[in-house]
């Protein structure tokens, strides 16, 4: 009985590995060694940032939801701890994109807010 030989399963693993590799730097894309290790730590670095990036996000939305709030005359920890003494549950998201696109909407969420800490 002939022996068998894996040519075609190897080669399919090896491009299904190089594809993947597209236009990473250097040998990187071209040789298959550094190529499948490349490609895993790939993989690393995006389970990685899928979470970090939902932590970068909100760190931005602080920061514009802070910096309007301080256009207002009121810190961060203020207004959000007026705006739930107000009832007003509205999330980080959406304040900041309030800060940025509508000002005065934001400046009255701000003035129910101080008016709550009062």
């Amino acid at each position: 009985m002939p022996r068998v030989k894996g040519g075609t399963v190897t080669r399919k693993r090896r491009n299904r590995v190089l594809k993947l590799a597209k236009g990473y730097y250097g040998s990187k894309h071209a040789l298959f060694k550094t190529a499948k290790q490349q490609v895993m730590k790939s993989g690393q670095y995006a389970y990685r940032d899928r979470r970090q990036k939902k932590r970068d996000f909100r760190k931005l939305w602080i920061a514009r939801i802070n910096a309007a709030a301080r256009l207002n005359d009121i810190s961060y920890s203020r207004l959000m701890h007026g705006l739930k003494l107000s009832g007003i549950e509205v999330n980080r998201k959406m304040l900041a994109d309030l800060a940025v696109n509508d000002q005065k909407g934001f400046a009255s969420l701000a003035e129910q807010a101080k008016s709550a800490l009062k």
